[in-house]
This record gives structure tokens, sequence and C-alpha cells, in this order.
């Protein structure tokens, strides 16, 4: 299959994504006969604002990575297919777990805590499919340059760090929802800011595979 395809089925599934991510904030309006203060409305709406932001740049830093990383790809076969499919599986389940964080994470009570830790397992599923991808990459022909065996170890921890930090969210979920959101939020403000080299373009291979790696989670 040619690797175009892939890439424009799953920008559509991004864009779609990152849309319903928009459609989850509502703000209730006026009732008859009651007198709304829209500022206080808002305020009392933070946790949504907040979850947008998180799951907004986290879906952006997935495109701009999965973008880095198939730039390596030579050819699509049928086991990449179906590992990118479980990575947008996970991907289109971000809106629905950043609505449930942010309806219960006011509440500071246990729905709040589980709330927040399927927040982040949904994330820990997200960077793990996408180390699959990743793996792929390491052992496929179908790469321009793969990262040669010695490197394979410190590549895996470095492209799956991500899932591990969201991991340890989980855990703090169930004991603190509003530590585990701050968590969370420094992951992806660290990554918004980490410099994603340029990979090389499909007819001048060079280090594809390693370029991936440098700009993945």
């Amino acid at each position: 299959m040619d690797r175009t395809r892939l890439e424009a089925f799953s920008d559509g599934v991004f864009a779609v994504a990152i849309t319903l991510l928009a459609l989850n904030i509502v703000v209730a309006g006026p009732v008859h006969g009651q007198q709304l203060v829209l500022v206080g409305e808002l305020a009392s709406h933070w946790p949504a604002f907040v979850a947008y932001a998180i799951s907004f740049f986290t879906i952006g830093i997935i495109w701009v990575n999965h973008h880095a990383l198939l730039r390596s790809v030579k050819a699509v076969d049928r086991t990449l297919l179906f590992l990118n499919l479980v990575l947008l599986l996970f991907v289109v389940l971000i809106p629905f777990s950043t609505a449930t964080a942010a309806d219960f994470l006011s509440k500071d009570n246990w729905d709040s805590r589980v709330a927040m830790a399927l927040y982040a397992g949904v994330f820990v599923c997200m960077s793990l499919s996408f180390g699959g991808i990743f793996e792929w990459t390491l052992h496929s022909e179908n790469v321009y340059q793969p990262l040669p065996p010695e490197r394979h170890w410190a590549a895996r921890i470095r492209f799956v760090g991500g899932a591990g930090v969201y991991a340890v969210a989980v855990v703090i979920a169930l004991f603190s929802a509003y530590a585990a959101f701050a968590l969370m939020g420094l992951v992806a403000v660290y990554y918004v800011f980490e410099r994603t080299p340029t990979s090389p373009a499909p007819d001048s291979p060079g280090d594809g595979a390693e370029d991936a790696d440098k700009s993945a989670r």
C-alpha cells in the first residue's frame, strides 16, 4: 500500500479527534427567571478548559511525531496497518476520557480519581501503541535506514518514555486527581517545546528511523 494513504487516513482521524475535544466543552445558558453570571460559569468549568488544552496539544504532538516516524517508511504492510489502527483506536478515545475527567475533576471524590485514572490510562495505551509502530520500524525491511541493533533498547526507552510517566499518573490519580492532572500537563508542556528534528524525504534516505526516535514521545 502507498504510504500516503495511511498518512491521509490517520490525518483524518487526528482531525476528527481534535475537533471532538472542543465539542465536549459546554457552558450552561441562561434559564428563564434566573440570572446567570457568565464569568462565574466559565470559571467553574476550568477543568474542561485545562483538559482540552492538554489533550489538544497531546494529539497535536502525536500527529507531528507520527508524520516524522512514517517518513522513514518505504512501504506499508498489513502489520503496520493494524498497528496504526490500534494507535488510532486510543487517539479517538482521548476526547471521551477528556470529557469524563473534566466532568468529575471538580468534585474531588473517588469518582474524580477514577476519571483521572481513566484519562491517564488512555494516554498510556496510546503511547504504548505508538511504541508498537516504532518497534515495527526497528525490525522491518520496509524502512530506509533502521537503527543498528545495539541502539534498539536505548531507542525503545526513549520512545515509550511518555508511557512510563502516564502509568505513574494512573497510580497517582487513585490518591490525588489534581496531582495526576498536573503531571500530565507537565508532560504536554515538555513535548510542545521539545525540538523535533526533520526526517529525511522518502527519495533521500538518511537517518529516518533515528530522526523519528529523536522526535518520539
